[in-house]
């Protein structure tokens, strides 16, 4: 997989340092940004999916955006935090296209770097340790904007701080669906790349060089999913995050994913989210 240091644009949302004593359990957390954890003393755990993870100190955690997870502590826990939202310029974003390891140790600079990272960034310490009084549209373009705002040569040193403790997971990272046919793991970069696009099956195919109903069926092989059900889950996750942390109008939203159709993308949304774009947005909003 080729990739450029140049397509990577991290800005950091929150980072901070918790104390907790058995109060840091938080069910079914799942937001549009990434999170990077250094745990410094006692233990919690976090749960994704079926696995579970021991928090142990000396140690860093990534819990990718749209994982949801739950949280476990029932004893004293001390950790850095830091809220990671990748600016996607080039239309396809890294954090997203490989799998990441969720545990790596952590390099004996690490915790020098994290709490420099909070001395440059002092306004970015969240005030509450609950994710509903973070994770609200109003505060993540809030943050968004003051990350912007900031000198350049603070945004010099925060980027190259973060970029150094992303690489410990990006050493162990590999494309996140794996496929052993190169036209399919073509077809996926480029799925990505395109997401503002309206993506049509047929031209996919004739980029693979098969045809349409070889395509869908090499397809479905070697990712378990249909084109059409592959791209949407994208889209949709694009959408997702464009609504709550951008001002985009849903109509805008929906161009932004490549759906002209604003009545479409509507439906579509509701279909797979279980409320409309509006709901979601407004969701977010609560506090």
């Amino acid at each position: 997989m080729n990739l450029s240091v140049d397509q990577l644009h991290l800005l950091v949302l929150n980072v901070g340092f918790a104390q907790h004593n058995g109060d840091w359990n938080w069910k079914n957390v799942r937001s549009p940004f990434a999170r990077l954890y250094y745990v410094t003393e006692g233990a919690a755990k976090v749960v994704i999916g079926s696995e579970v993870y021991q928090l142990t100190p000396h140690h860093l955690y990534f819990i990718p955006a749209f994982a949801e997870h739950s949280c476990v502590c029932d004893a004293p826990f001390s950790h850095y935090y830091i809220h990671i939202y990748e600016d996607q310029q080039q239309g396809a974003g890294i954090l997203d296209s490989l799998a990441f390891p969720t545990e790596v140790d952590a390099n004996p600079i690490d915790q020098e770097l994290v709490k420099r990272l909070c001395d440059v960034n002092p306004f970015m310490k969240l005030s509450d340790s609950n994710p509903q009084a973070y994770d609200n549209h109003p505060t993540l373009v809030s943050n968004i904007q003051l990350n912007l705002r900031r000198p350049f040569f603070d945004k010099v040193e925060s980027r190259g701080i973060l970029y150094i403790l992303m690489s410990r997971f990006l050493k162990y990272a590999s494309p996140k669906v794996e496929v052993r046919d190169d036209r399919i793991h073509q077809t996926l970069a480029y799925i990505r790349k395109h997401l503002d696009s309206r993506l049509d099956i047929d031209l996919l195919a004739d980029k693979a060089c098969m045809s349409k109903d070889h395509f869908i069926r090499i397809f479905k092989r070697e990712t378990g999913e249909t084109p059409n059900v592959y791209i949407t889950k994208r889209k949709l996750e694009k959408a997702e995050l464009a609504l709550v942390t951008t001002d985009l109008s849903i109509r805008g939203v929906a161009q932004l994913v490549g759906y002209d159709d604003y009545s479409y993308f509507n439906r579509l949304f509701k279909k797979n989210a279980g409320i409309t774009p509006q709901q979601y947005r407004e969701k977010h909003y609560s506090t």
